[in-house]
């Protein structure tokens, strides 16, 4: 069986955006091309409810491609104990309110028993300041939470 892998929005935002003319978010597209490209169907991919609402604002056409790079995949529910867990990691993991639905992304993967959430969200996901309240947060609820990783992590294994 394959390992479930919860993507998170900035990933299907990141493969269908133009090429950026920022360096790190240029390479960063490209590298999640190539990890789309080559590596994902190693993996059952997940998302949820936050991901397609997420994906779905902002200019029509963007908005459209980021929609169908998510048609077929396994959307997880969001459940009231997802809900819950993402409260008790903003407010325990001291996240800024704002970082809301992205509390949510790691809730609904750890509610679910999924074994990875891949993001570009350093800011507050992948963070090397809040990844180990968050995983912190989620041992105390009783789930385990994922691993939190880029794809430039996945493709270095």
């Amino acid at each position: 069986m394959k390992p479930a892998i919860y993507l998170e929005t900035t990933i299907v935002s990141y493969l269908a955006a133009w090429p950026s003319r920022d360096l790190l978010i240029a390479a960063h597209q490209s590298l999640t091309r190539e990890w789309w490209e080559t590596r994902r169907h190693e993996y059952n991919l997940c998302i949820s409810q936050a991901v397609i609402e997420e994906a779905s604002v902002g200019d029509v056409a963007a908005s459209a491609r980021r929609r169908a790079l998510l048609e077929g995949l396994r959307n997880l529910a969001l459940n009231d104990a997802a809900r819950a867990l993402a409260h008790r990691i903003v407010r325990e993991a001291s996240l800024p309110p704002r970082a809301g639905v992205d509390a949510l992304h790691v809730a609904v993967a750890a509610v679910h028993g999924v074994q990875t959430l891949l993001t570009w969200n350093c800011r507050h996901i992948a963070s090397v300041t809040f990844r180990p309240r968050i995983e912190s947060v989620c041992r105390a609820a009783g789930v385990v939470p994922p691993v939190i990783c880029t794809p430039l992590e996945l493709m270095e294994r």
